[in-house]
């Protein structure tokens, strides 16, 4: 089962309430106030972590609650703090109140975590109110509800290549033979029903993923044939591999085919539609196969790959090519970033430096006149 949307029910501990008690022994009258506080209710955290593909294990549970603290006790006992709990998603999970619809965190990356309802503050006890004018309190505080709320959980896969085209282009394929992964692979139409990703070692420090995106149609920026449940994990792809068949098995016409994807992601994101892009014809090893790629690069007027994934003919060059392409997309990223900073420098150099403030003017001295009763000695004395 695959699951990449479920919606949650969180709540966080409620909090311990705090002890009314008072010490009590013999020969110690007037022991004073000896209640603890109310241990902290747990809270309910999301944790982003590797090894999962997808949110099948949350959906047979929808309602998660923290520990709740325990209540405070006599002999100045503090109650323990509930045990957090701990929901672990995919990288790639967005996660949204599901009533005000923001955006609580997107889990990019592994350890990414996120408090999604915090549990309730523990109650004091009676020796928290003690003071020298009230030595015997005897109020006390309740525990505070943990917080609650409804959460949905989205997947969008992220991968450094999204493979998209027409049902049946030969991307599932492709991903077997570059990959281990093991998609379904049959000659009908959406045989794939979820993304698959898998991972493509170059060399030992090279590798990048792949995500097999299930077969768009037209109209799928508008819902059609599950549009939205495919497109938005190609959303996170830096690089988009568009597959398109030699010769189509219902005769359709590839450059079509091609400028009918093309129109698609356009129309789903202008982002996306400005994403990097390499073309690929499918499915070589078929008669005619050749002229029918001279055909689609000169209609659609640009360069284009070819490969058979049955017989690997052309795979090596087209994971160059990946390689290639991903590491000038990282090349143009960091100097973006390293301008983008320039900038931010050079318009805080530039920032023109207020005026001093005015300095207060010196005190006027005081002239003290002379008294009249005071009497100059002679020089020389008398």
């Amino acid at each position: 089962m695959f699951a990449d949307r479920v919606t949650i029910y969180v709540r966080g501990g409620d909090g311990g309430n705090g002890c009314l008690s008072f010490r009590r022994e013999k020969y110690v009258p007037k022991g004073g106030p000896n209640g603890g506080d109310g241990g902290d209710g747990g809270d309910v955290i999301i944790r982003a972590a590797e090894g999962l593909t997808n949110l099948a294990h949350l959906s047979h549970q929808r309602h998660w609650k923290g520990e709740r603290g325990e209540h405070g006790q006599g002999n100045n006992c503090f109650g323990k703090r509930g045990e957090p709990v701990v929901i672990t998603v995919p990288p790639g999970t967005i996660i949204r109140d599901r009533d005000r619809g923001h955006v609580l965190r997107d889990m990019k990356a592994d350890g990414d975590e996120v408090i999604v309802a915090k549990g309730g503050r523990g109650g004091h006890g009676n020796t928290f109110f003690k003071s020298a004018a009230n030595r015997a309190p005897r109020q006390v505080e309740k525990g505070l509800e943990g917080e609650e709320r409804w959460i949905t959980l989205e997947l969008k896969v992220i991968a450094d290549v999204g493979l998209v085209g027409l049902p049946n282009a030969g991307k599932s394929t492709l991903l077997s033979r570059i990959t281990r992964a093991h998609p379904e692979i049959a000659d009908y139409p959406f045989t794939t029903k979820y993304p698959n990703l898998g991972t493509v070692v170059v060399d030992r420090e090279n590798a990048f993923v792949v995500a097999d995106i299930p077969g768009l149609i037209e109209g799928a920026h508008a819902g059609h044939g599950l549009g939205h449940e495919f497109l938005r994990h190609v959303e996170r792809s830096g690089l988009l591999v568009h597959l398109i068949e030699a010769i189509p098995v219902d005769g359709s016409d590839p450059a079509r085919n091609y400028a009918m994807i093309r129109e698609e992601l356009a129309r789903y994101s202008a982002a996306l539609a400005e994403r990097p892009e390499l073309v690929v014809v499918t499915k070589m090893d078929l008669t005619g196969a050749e002229e029918a790629k001279e055909r689609i690069a000169r209609e659609i007027g640009r360069d284009v790959l070819s490969i058979s994934a049955v017989s690997g003919k052309g795979v090596p060059q087209l994971l160059r090519a990946i390689q290639d392409q991903l590491a000038e997309s990282r090349r143009a990223q960091v100097e973006a970033e390293a301008a983008a900073e320039s900038a931010a420098i050079a318009a805080l150099a530039s920032r023109p430096v207020p005026p001093p403030g005015p300095t207060r003017p010196p005190a006027p001295t005081a002239e003290v006149e002379p008294s009249p009763d005071a009497v100059a000695a002679p020089a020389g004395g008398e």
